[in-house]
């Protein structure tokens, strides 16, 4: 399998070597991180030395991290009316997501569905921000949520922005920074979040951890998950110590960044789509993006049959969100930014990595030459 092309980062990244050593130390710790003997203290020091380095990627304080199964569960616990400040306790009224958040957001997490309000977005996949601002001034408590970077398009949303505006009617922001670390700065003060979450996986740790982080004032009353006093009573059970210490490890490899390279790699992939087929369609191209993120469509071309393709050429590449169980469906982020359903359809999404090189960009454009003109000749044929 060396052979084959990996460019669906966005989806999962390879694990970090750093952070594989440090899955292998703490699997040689034989200790419950809650029990007070000198073996529990040695795994419970590695969990709140993992801590420190998840806090340090988004300029956070420790002791704000809560460590959970991932992005879902992060955005679930984050999700719910009973989120409590200093000076407010009382539940939060009203759910506000954007149009192209991760299912676990536009699900609602713990509010009811009547109480869940979606944001339109723009034709170039922005938050529209005088549809959050009328939303906002229909609601007294709000809680919005709204990612940092989109998953399958890699539009950057202007957050501090959206932040001064929810803050300016007495709202708490939640934001999905999933996609951000290693590629864009997600600094949590910067962003104006209340809450934020972060997933181990996204860049070079393990799957199965993530995070979820909260400013200093802001406390959920409502668990998702009771039973013991784990994770400060916000998250029960035995905390997984290897996945948290090799997403520690990661989260510190991350803050190195490796954006300049990457949108090199991206715009050179961009232009030789282009070139290859003209009527190429780049999704969200006039709004800032994530250095290492194209989606693009040829119209004409299924993404289904364009993705099978690729990958009996060797090439790994996806539809969009890697969260539909594999399916190739249509995606809800297009829908949101107005595009055709047979233009969505053929959506593919290539996303770059740490590794990736001018000769892997090179060597994904040559397939794609040699895809594109059979898979529209295949598509005339089946026409006429």
């Amino acid at each position: 399998m060396s052979d084959r092309l990996y460019f669906d980062w966005n989806a999962s990244a390879p694990l970090r070597h750093e952070a594989r050593r440090a899955i292998l130390r703490a699997l040689e710790t034989t200790g419950n991180a809650s029990s007070v003997h000198a073996e529990g203290r040695a795994a419970r020091a590695l969990v709140e030395a993992a801590r420190g380095q998840v806090a340090q990627l988004v300029g956070a304080e420790a002791k704000n991290v809560t460590f959970t199964s991932g992005a879902t569960e992060a955005n679930t616990l984050a999700l719910t009316p009973a989120i409590e400040t200093a000076g407010e306790k009382r539940k939060r009224d009203k759910l506000l997501v954007s149009a192209i958040e991760h299912p676990s957001v536009l699900s609602g997490g713990r509010f009811p569905p009547e109480a869940v309000e979606q944001l339109p977005v723009t034709a170039a996949g922005i938050v529209d921000l005088h549809a959050l601002r009328k939303a906002i001034a229909r609601t007294e408590r709000p809680l919005i949520s709204v990612m940092l970077a989109n998953n399958e398009t890699g539009v950057i949303q202007p957050i501090a922005e959206i932040a001064g505006i929810v803050h300016a009617a007495g709202g708490l922001l939640h934001v999905d920074v999933v996609q951000a670390p290693g590629r864009i700065d997600c600094d949590m003060a910067a962003l104006g979040a209340d809450l934020l979450t972060l997933s181990s996986h996204k860049f070079g740790g393990p799957q199965g951890a993530g995070a979820l982080i909260c400013r200093g004032d802001i406390h959920i009353a409502e668990p998702l998950i009771k039973g013991g006093g784990q994770e400060r009573g916000l998250r029960a059970g035995t905390e997984n110590v290897a996945a948290i210490a090799g997403f520690g490890a990661a989260a510190a490899v991350a803050r190195q960044g490796h954006a300049a390279p990457m949108a090199r790699l991206r715009d050179a992939l961009e232009a030789g789509l282009k070139a290859i087929a003209p009527q190429t369609v780049i999704f969200g191209e006039e709004a800032p993006r994530l250095p290492n993120t194209t989606l693009f469509a040829v119209p004409g071309i299924k993404a289904e049959t364009a993705i099978i393709a690729f990958d009996l050429e060797g090439v790994a590449v996806s539809s969009g969100s890697a969260c539909s169980s594999g399916k190739v469906q249509a995606s809800h982020v297009l829908a949101a930014m107005g595009v055709s359903p047979a233009l969505a359809r053929g959506a593919v999404r290539v996303s770059l990595g740490w590794s990736t090189t001018m000769l892997h960009v090179e060597q994904f454009l040559g397939t794609w030459n040699k895809l594109a003109g059979s898979l529209l000749k295949e598509r005339r044929g089946i026409a006429a």
